[in-house]
């Protein structure tokens, strides 16, 4: 396993973080794991010297974070736990969702309930609210740190220019920084490359993308994608296709370039990934210990100049608000 520093907080983390949102319960969505299920890929990522952990209070409505809590009981203190709030958790309760004070801090009282921990590393705000002022929930989240709850905060898709003010009223009150931003990233949707993240470079904020394969657009030709269950069943896919703006084609040279070294489609995207100086950890989400041992082998991967060059080459301009 390789290690790095996640932004300016000075937390080591492994270049492999795992996503959560794959445990909880198929009572939330059919693809989801049990616990019994859950329990030994998140044990095996351990051994593979993963250390970085993502979930939020929404997966499973709790039980994604009820069950790493669980599996991590007596290595939480080695272990970096990241989770997020936003999206409603209670629809009879409408103070549930959104970032106002009442709700980060109650949701986020029920999140180290649920984890067994008293203080979360790293508390990201999973959206944008348009309702809240930037500078309430900011102020919130601050409180938490000074509290001792949290140790660092973070945030998740967003436009450039919100992240900018954000860090802007954070400077000019004196109030605690966004460290890390959780964005969508990945070779079919590069979108984030034209603001997004010479921002974060500028700011020094660690960069852990999520559906860094696409939602397994990546990991399989597109007319396997096309032909499984995966573009039926999922309403992202349906709503957001990766088969535009050059993507099938970038699907066929990740196939064809996978191929030539001998390694897999997954493998060969995440490396992509992973050759960004920019990127600290892609969040990968897996229900099996054999893909979950197949992203880390990505650290393995080597690309050359003209290799990135010729995956990077057929992409498009896309729509930005495919969140």
């Amino acid at each position: 396993m390789e290690y790095t520093t996640l932004g300016s907080t000075g937390i080591e983390v492994s270049r492999i973080c795992l996503g959560c949102m794959s445990f909880g319960t198929p009572a939330w969505r059919g693809w989801v794991l049990d616990e019994e299920q859950s329990r030994p890929i998140i044990e095996r990522a351990i051994d593979l010297g993963i250390n970085f952990f993502d979930t939020a209070n929404m997966y499973s409505k709790g039980e994604s974070e009820r069950i790493l809590g669980n599996t991590l009981e007596g290595m939480k203190d080695e272990m970096v736990v990241a989770s997020k709030v936003y999206f409603q958790m209670d629809d009879a309760d409408p103070n549930s969702g959104g970032l106002s004070r009442k709700t980060i801090e109650q949701e986020l009282d029920a999140t180290l309930d649920r984890l067994g921990m008293e203080t979360l590393d790293l508390y990201q705000t999973h959206r944008w609210d348009e309702h809240t002022p930037i500078e309430e929930t900011l102020r919130a989240l601050d409180d938490a740190v000074r509290r001792g709850k949290v140790r660092h905060i973070g945030t998740s898709s967003m436009y450039a220019h919100q992240f900018a003010e954000a860090l802007h009223t954070s400077d000019r009150f004196g109030l605690d920084r966004f460290q890390t931003m959780q964005n969508h990233y990945n070779l079919v949707y590069r979108e984030e490359e034209r603001e997004m993240l010479p921002l974060c470079e500028k700011e020094n904020i660690g960069v852990i993308p999520w559906s860094p394969l696409a939602r397994g657009y990546l990991t399989r030709p597109h007319e396997e994608f096309d032909a499984s269950s995966r573009p039926e069943n999922d309403w992202w896919v349906k709503e957001n296709p990766y088969d535009v703006g050059g993507g099938r084609e970038i699907n066929e040279r990740v196939e064809e370039l996978a191929a030539e070294k001998g390694i897999s489609m997954a493998q060969l995207s995440l490396s992509w990934l992973l050759h960004k100086d920019v990127v600290d950890a892609p969040v990968v989400g897996t229900t099996s210990v054999e893909h979950l041992e197949e992203a880390v082998e990505a650290l393995e991967v080597s690309l050359s100049d003209s290799d990135i060059e010729y995956l990077e080459e057929p992409y498009e301009p896309l729509e930005p608000d495919r969140w």
